[in-house]
């Protein structure tokens, strides 16, 4: 069974930078696309950023030019780098990777636990 485990969250100043690491375990054959989302207090999760096998990335309008989603595929870990900070960028984030654990399983779909961010002065 594949375990993500993420990492980095916590209290940042607006402007101020974090970087979320998400580790994955277990049989792993093949990724399709690693992704992060986030849900604020009162607010359904939304997507933030997401890689492809291929290494295409995508990000939601609000946090473009701000965020980047990187990966060390050796160590089966993606990263999201989050700079210039904004108090609207308080939510717990969630990775979520899309994988085959095995060449006679099909995709399946892995979740994180979280990390809370938050931004404030």
């Amino acid at each position: 069974q594949v375990q993500l485990v993420e990492s980095g969250g916590g209290l940042v100043q607006p402007g101020g930078s974090l970087r979320l690491s998400c580790a994955a375990s277990g049989s792993i054959f093949s990724i399709v696309a690693q992704g992060w989302y986030r849900q604020a207090p009162g607010k359904q999760r939304e997507w933030v950023a997401h890689i492809t096998s291929g290494g295409s990335t995508n990000y939601r309008d609000s946090v473009k030019g701000r965020f980047t989603i990187s990966r060390d595929n050796a160590k089966n870990t993606v990263f999201l780098q989050m700079n210039s900070l904004k108090p609207e960028d308080t939510a717990v984030y969630y990775c979520q990777w899309d994988l085959r654990e095995s060449i006679i399983k099909g995709v399946q779909n892995y979740w994180g636990q979280g990390t809370q961010v938050t931004v404030s002065s």
